[in-house]
């Protein structure tokens, strides 16, 4: 399975600055989502899925990935979106990542609840530990989080446990071509 998903991910070199190897998931967005919900849920453990309330969404790609984790569990969906973007009250964390300064929030008025962060990449960790520290912050309990794409190299322990479908030393050989 992971060959097909590989398959479906398109690498651009130096964008959006020099040096980030960005990994654009809308063509597996485009034609493997029974393959790519079927690969996350099996990455979660069945006692996590059991206990889980919430799928926490992290803006943007993770909107699509725990989107399709709460329709086919039945589980509901809470949304992390980038500052200005929810309106009041909220509740928010400033943090930095690895080409900018940004800052997350979520609507304040959500009961605590059992929940499983839910995001595309993982690079240095910092959107992650961003949302960890909001989810805290909020008395969510954070059971895990459900990544579609590890790159381990370029992060330490998180401080939670992290489930990911593929991670960057999975990736096939690209072949040469003669």
């Amino acid at each position: 399975m992971s060959t097909v998903l590989w398959s479906s991910i398109r690498t651009v070199q130096d964008f959006p600055k020099p040096g980030i190897c960005f990994y654009d998931l809308t063509p597996l967005f485009m034609n493997n989502l029974v393959e790519l919900t079927d690969a996350l849920i099996a990455s979660i453990p069945a006692e996590q899925l059991a206990e889980v309330d919430s799928f926490v969404a992290v803006e943007a790609r993770g909107f699509v990935l725990a989107s399709l984790l709460a329709q086919r569990t039945g589980k509901s969906l809470l949304l992390v979106r980038k500052a200005g973007k929810l309106p009041p009250p909220v509740i928010g964390v400033g943090y930095s990542l690895e080409y900018g300064l940004d800052r997350l929030e979520m609507s304040a008025d959500i009961e605590p609840q059992k929940v499983i962060i839910v995001d595309d990449v993982l690079a240095t960790g910092g959107t992650l530990k961003a949302v960890k520290q909001l989810m805290n912050k909020c008395e969510h309990t954070v059971l895990g989080a459900s990544i579609f794409l590890d790159l381990p190299d370029l992060h330490k322990d998180l401080g939670m446990t992290v489930w990911s479908v593929l991670d960057e030393t999975s990736k096939p050989v690209e072949e040469a071509v003669a």
